[in-house]
């Protein structure tokens, strides 16, 4: 060997090197290495298998696997089980057994993802409850994580009542069961509701078991209706009508309860399954009538609130479930028909008089007119006999018109008394309803509530004046205006009156007779100045000359043509001894 030539140990041991008592022969070397190859799993990469949680951070969650290092999983992973804690077993995937810094490499994601649908077909399968995590909101109901899975929780199936807002279950975490799955296209729904409906048809059992009449239960407000409100009793459903809520009177259960809101209720009935449960609330409270004012009598004047109105009537509340009936009848001293409504509304506040009391029936009548004085009371100085007022119209029947003087005074005018010459079939034709007319007080019945008026009265009777002018056998000249079965209708010109004409008196001296519109003289035959009644003739018109005529010659023993022919032989001369001759004659004819 030269000079300052280094060689090396052939036998040197380099594991060794920089350690002190603690250098392993190679036999220890060994043994150490089969036992640590034994606490270590072996494993591959795209491998699913279970791990333990060892820490879990904010950030992040460290899984033991049983490998030489432990993998790392981002916290976003498990928010759909945010209750994990360290120690609890989870599924991780292994993507890769060691990474560039000689890391493990882990994923709960995925390992769910590849299991998921395995898992869910078995939990539909097999009935399992799993959990999900709510993800959002979509139409009609949320989005559920289930194993990785993006699951439908229908709004029907979150719960057993009626969810309004759907936003309060979005990121929390619950209960489920799968329901429904399509192989097809990997949909998958689940159910929070059929979770809670086996747990309440248990509760259910045990409830309806013990159930009588009259038993008070503490209720949650379930559902409110027009008609009442549905309660739920602990998985049993009752019902409490309206009329069962309050004794006052309601308009809508929403004034007395809320939902959600917790009460208690009676029980006042149910079927033979005890499937329909009739509720009552008002019951737990006495009734408003056995607090009523044992000092309140027939009389006395009371303030109470129009709260039903009726045809017949006003139903007004004095106190809360005390309720008194003011008949149409007690509104008004008037006599004509009205209805309740004329006079008052709803929530009108009103005086009273308590016409009659039935506590036992829980009864009372009231009445507002009574608060007024009675109008008939002092009707006959006010409205005496032959005294003329103004009056409305406000009803018609067959035989008169009814008017009203002021409110509570009717009377009737007789149709015998609306005109002196016009005939009238009906009073409608004679007047309108709510026209004013002039009445004059005929006769007073103050007992029985009765005027008797008339209107023709205003005037003199004219029929007077007519049995002067109309006398029998008086000619005038008149229109005529109808034809009827029996005869015709005549109107004469100056007076305005008419009269009848019979068909036998109709006849013209051609032979025809008589037509409507046509003008023409007519003779009195008949005046009734009692019933009014005036029959003519046209007949008689020209056939009494002849009748004269026939007279005239009759008394100087000879025959008409030789009457007619002396007569037109005087007329022929025209010397003053004829004139006289004529003269002699006519007081001849007048004497006979």
């Amino acid at each position: 060997m030269s000079k300052g030539q280094v060689t090396g140990i052939e036998d040197f041991d380099w594991g060794g090197l920089g350690k002190h008592d603690e250098a392993y022969t190679a036999e220890q070397k060994i043994e150490l290495e089969a036992a640590y190859g034994i606490t270590v799993n072996s494993i591959s990469a795209h491998e699913v298998i279970e791990g333990s949680i060892v820490v879990k951070t904010k950030r992040e969650v460290v899984v033991n696997i049983g490998y030489k290092s432990e993998g790392v999983i981002s916290i976003s992973e498990f928010r759909y089980d945010p209750e994990l804690k360290e120690g609890d077993k989870i599924e991780v995937y292994v993507e890769n057994p060691e990474d560039k810094s000689g890391q493990l490499v882990l994923s709960h994601q995925k390992a769910r993802a590849l299991t998921a649908w395995n898992k869910v077909n078995t939990a539909l399968e097999d009935e399992i409850i799993i959990k999900g995590f709510v993800k959002c909101r979509t139409k009609g109901g949320l989005i559920v994580d289930v194993f990785g899975i993006e699951a439908f929780l229908p709004g029907s199936q979150i719960d057993v009542k009626p969810i309004r807002d759907y936003d309060i279950y979005v990121g929390k975490t619950m209960e489920f069961k799968v329901v429904k799955i399509n192989q097809e296209f990997k949909n998958v729904v689940v159910s929070h509701k059929a979770l809670i409906e086996a747990e309440l048809e248990l509760q259910k059992k045990e409830i309806i078991g013990k159930l009588e009449k009259g038993q008070v239960l503490e209720g949650t407000v379930k559902n409110v209706t027009s008609y009442g409100v549905f309660i739920d009793l602990g998985g049993v459903d009752g019902l409490i009508h309206i009329t069962d809520l309050s004794w006052g009177r309601i308009n809508h259960p929403e004034e007395i309860v809320t939902l959600d809101q917790k009460l208690n209720v009676v029980i006042l009935d149910f079927d033979d399954d005890k499937k329909r449960i009739a509720l009552g609330l008002k019951q737990l409270e006495a009734h408003p009538w056995d607090s009523l004012d044992e000092g309140l009598k027939v009389g006395d004047k009371v303030e109470g609130k129009v709260v039903v109105l009726a045809d017949y009537g006003a139903f007004i509340e004095i106190a809360p479930g005390v309720e008194g009936l003011i008949h149409v009848s007690e509104m008004s001293w008037s006599q004509h028909l009205r209805s309740a409504q004329d006079f008052l509304t709803v929530g009108d506040t009103v005086n009273a008089e308590v016409l009659t009391l039935d506590r036992e029936e829980r009864k009372m009548s009231l009445g507002i007119k009574q608060l007024v004085e009675d109008p008939w009371a002092k009707v006959g100085d006010k409205y005496a006999v032959d005294t003329k007022h103004k009056a409305t119209v406000r009803n018609f029947t067959n035989f008169g018109i009814f008017v009203e003087l002021e409110e509570g005074i009717d009377g009737l005018i007789h149709i015998s008394d609306l005109s002196w010459n016009k005939k009238i079939k009906h009073p409608s034709e004679f007047a309108t309803l709510g026209q004013e007319m002039e009445v004059v007080v005929l006769e007073i019945d103050a007992e029985n509530r009765k005027l008797s008026l008339g209107h023709k009265q205003l005037e003199e009777n004219p029929w007077d004046v007519f049995e002067t002018v109309f006398t029998e056998g008086s000619t005038h000249e008149a229109t005529v205006v109808a034809k009827q079965d029996k005869g015709f209708l005549i109107n004469t010109m100056e007076y305005g009156v008419e009269a009848f004409i019979p068909k036998n008196h109709s006849v013209k001296e051609d032979g025809s007779t008589i037509a409507v519109e046509e003008k023409l003289p007519f003779m009195i035959i008949e005046f009734n100045k009692d019933s009014k009644k005036i029959i003519a003739s046209f007949t008689k018109t020209f056939k009494a000359e002849v009748e004269g005529e026939k007279k005239t010659t009759g008394g100087n023993k000879g025959n008409t043509k030789s009457a007619v022919k002396k007569l037109n032989a005087a007329q022929e001369k025209s010397t003053l001894g004829d004139l006289d001759a004529l003269a002699k004659l006519k007081s001849t004819m007048e004497g006979k």
